[in-house]
């Protein structure tokens, strides 16, 4: 019985840390590449924060905010931004 009442805790408490997290971050809408630079030349000097993950297959990862969302992308390959983009580099992205 306590094993149960754990178990169930430790579901309830990661459901909640997930909610926060998505309450924390707002809305994000995850786009196709070319929909995500799309995006990007519809600002001037846009900032952009780029991880890259994977181990045997490895991905890059972009996030941008405009008009108040949140817009994040995965891709096999670079994409190419534009020249006036900032970027900040991380070690992961995370999405909830």
């Amino acid at each position: 019985m306590a094993y149960a009442a754990n178990s169930g805790g430790a579901t309830a408490a990661a459901a909640a840390a997930i909610a926060q997290a998505i309450k924390a971050s707002g809305a994000i809408v995850r786009l196709e590449p070319d929909d995500f630079n799309k995006i990007l030349s519809r600002t001037s000097k846009p900032l952009v924060v780029i991880a890259k993950g994977g181990f045997f297959k490895p991905h890059y990862q972009y996030l941008t905010a405009y008009k108040g969302l949140m817009f994040f992308t995965k891709s096999p390959t670079e994409l190419m931004l534009p020249g006036d983009t900032e970027i900040i580099a991380a070690r992961e992205i995370w999405i909830p």
